[in-house]
């Protein structure tokens, strides 16, 4: 399989899916083992967000399973909304 038929399957989204988790769980074990870094619960909720979207879109790209489409969709507006209703309490501006 060559680069272009990577990028015509959802393959690719299932690459992307495994690097967020993979980047969010040595960003986490980086920051528990030395504490530099960020904690989970300061980037937690984009990254859920993110990844909801991630996973909507691979239901997208699968025949049959919009009805999981639509659960991450809804769970990724929520989280965002969460993150969001988080920083904007805690003074910071949204970027």
């Amino acid at each position: 399989m060559n680069l272009e038929q990577i990028y015509q399957t959802p393959l690719v989204v299932d690459i992307a899916i495994a690097f967020i988790t993979l980047e969010t769980l040595a960003l986490g074990l980086l920051h528990r083992l030395t504490g530099r870094g960020l904690a989970l619960r300061e980037y937690g909720l984009t990254v859920l967000s993110g990844l909801s979207l991630m996973l909507a879109l691979r239901c997208a790209l699968t025949p049959g399973f919009w009805p999981g489409m639509a659960l991450f969709l809804v769970t990724a507006g929520l989280a965002h909304g969460a993150d969001l209703r988080v920083r904007w309490r805690d003074g910071q501006r949204p970027a």
